[in-house]
């Protein structure tokens, strides 16, 4: 079997997946601030809830910026931790069960672009938190954008350059009307939150011209409540030389990662 490690900002999800992709355990726990505690809860949550499996491979995902060749955290988005030999870590506290570590939005747009095969070149946004991106070009993680940050991108908007996080992210959504993309139901405000949205998109498409975009994420979830604001805004705003691709909402919400965890060792293992 293999272990995937979804590790987030506030939870972290770990999974028991069969050699075929099938879901057999999950288990999730609040992701502890200290990187040794967190060490801690996954040694303990493995040991109650995993111990029966029998694991040849485990992927780790994390959401931030890593050195692949050395196995460590650079540095992540809503955790402290930096410089962290994540790899060799989470190994030991699972039996030394041989583990790859990817960026959380990479693995996540692996798993959305494999439901959707006959797009070569797939975009893949997470829009929760912050705004993250996968790039997959023939059912594999591009390499030259593995860590890009697309939610970092200063972009014109109400008249100043801002971060696109700033203004178009789930926390911004809740700063700006108190309320979570699932408590949001007037046409109004979601007009105006996909003009945002749509500023960031359409800097990507002229940039990376995909065949597809692929929305996850909190806020991706409910796209089917803004997905005509986001596309009139988007035909504001399009150029005919980079014409906006299809938009989908993605298939797999809080099980994405996973699912790509599972994606990312069958093609590495």
């Amino acid at each position: 079997m293999y272990l995937a490690i979804d590790i987030g900002g506030s939870k972290t999800l770990m999974a028991a997946l069969t050699y075929s992709g099938e879901v057999r355990e999950t288990f999730k726990f609040h992701t502890d601030q200290d990187y040794s505690k967190f060490l801690d809860q996954i040694k303990t949550a493995f040991q109650d809830n995993f111990s029966d499996h029998r694991f040849t491979a485990a992927c780790c995902a994390v959401p931030g910026r890593l050195d692949r060749e050395r196995g460590r955290v650079i540095t992540l988005g809503n955790l402290p931790w930096k410089n962290k030999p994540i790899k060799k870590d989470i190994s030991k506290v699972i039996d030394h069960t041989p583990v790859l570590i990817e960026n959380d939005a990479n693995l996540a747009g692996l798993a959305e672009a494999r439901v959707h095969p006959k797009y070569k070149k797939v975009l893949y946004l997470t829009v929760s938190t912050g705004i993250g991106d996968g790039i997959i070009i023939d059912g594999k993680i591009d390499p030259n954008f593995a860590d890009s940050e697309p939610g970092q991108m200063v972009v014109e908007y109400e008249g100043k350059l801002q971060k696109w996080e700033d203004f178009a992210s789930g926390r911004a959504l809740f700063a700006k009307y108190n309320k979570k993309a699932s408590e949001i139901e007037d046409s109004a405000t979601w007009k105006d939150f996909s003009k945002g949205l749509a500023r960031g998109i359409n800097e990507l498409v002229a940039t990376l011209q995909p065949e597809v975009i692929i929305l996850g994420g909190g806020v991706g979830a409910h796209y089917e409540k803004f997905s005509k604001y986001l596309e009139l805004a988007l035909r504001e705003l399009e150029n005919p030389m980079t014409p906006t691709p299809p938009i989908i909402k993605a298939k797999h919400s809080e099980e994405a990662v996973i699912y790509g965890c599972y994606e990312y060792i069958k093609q590495h293992i």
